[in-house]
């Protein structure tokens, strides 16, 4: 995905976009309703070419020397901007909450690394908390159901700023998932180190989605929504899935996640 960087007043705050490799690679339609949010909020977007991926996947299996380089390609490529945002709580909470983790002990590289993650938010969270917004103008005519993924619930405090937001898209009639704080079962490397027990629980995830009544399913992290959407696909379910940013920039007019990828 690349955008170039939006010709705005300078004195509008300036969102490094990151984008995370899931959008980039399965779903870059998300990274620019990410970008229309972010301008409609009144901030100047730049999608840094030098961004890669956060570090979680090897932060997560140990490989403490390959997470840490890959948080010092952040810093360097993010460190300019008034803020960072990423549609993704997976990746916000391993910069908001682990870079400062990995480097405690060094006294140099801990502050600034520090001030990264003070400026670091996930998208939703920033439209609401930091930028204020209180609603959006979209259309939505579902009834959709809302998974909130473990990143983003336990590390980053988020639950209400997407519903508030879902509740002033026109036609959008929102049921609640039971379970909604229960796993997917993705977890990142999870699905691959225990691949029967992720199975069992992105089962139940996909029941409770039917038991809803919704005719789709919203998230805010990627890697949620493709374990979602498989299950789905493989039990011949017709829901369709979207990011929740998808929804809120009224750009979830086309394939829903997952579809047509057989």
């Amino acid at each position: 995905m690349e955008i170039p960087d939006t010709n705005s007043p300078s004195d509008q705050p300036h969102v490094g976009l990151f984008v995370t490799c899931l959008v980039d690679l399965f779903r870059p339609s998300v990274g620019f309703a990410a970008v229309e949010l972010l301008q409609r909020a009144g901030c100047r977007v730049t999608v840094p070419r030098a961004q890669t991926c956060c570090g979680q996947p090897a932060f997560n299996s140990g490989d403490d020397w390959h997470a840490k380089q890959i948080a010092m390609q952040v810093l360097d490529a993010f460190e300019e901007f008034d803020y960072v945002v990423g549609p993704s709580g997976s990746c916000m909470g391993t910069i908001r909450c682990h870079y400062p983790e990995m480097f405690a002990d060094d006294s140099r590289l801990l502050p600034r690394f520090e001030a990264l993650c003070a400026k670091s938010h996930e998208l939703v969270s920033f439209l609401v908390d930091v930028r204020g917004v209180e609603a959006v103008e979209a259309s939505f005519d579902h009834c959709v159901t809302y998974h909130d993924s473990c990143s983003a619930l336990r590390e980053l405090g988020i639950k209400a700023q997407p519903r508030k937001l879902l509740a002033t898209v026109a036609g959008l009639h929102i049921s609640e998932l039971q379970g909604t704080d229960i796993c997917c079962g993705f977890g990142g490397t999870f699905c691959v180190k225990y691949p029967e027990i992720s199975g069992s629980m992105v089962a139940d995830k996909v029941a409770a989605v039917a038991a809803s009544g919704a005719d789709t399913l919203l998230s805010g992290d990627l890697g949620c929504l493709l374990n979602l959407s498989g299950k789905l696909r493989r039990e011949g379910k017709s829901t369709r899935v979207y990011h929740v940013a998808e929804v809120l920039a009224n750009m979830a007019d086309g394939k829903s996640i997952g579809e047509g990828d057989d």
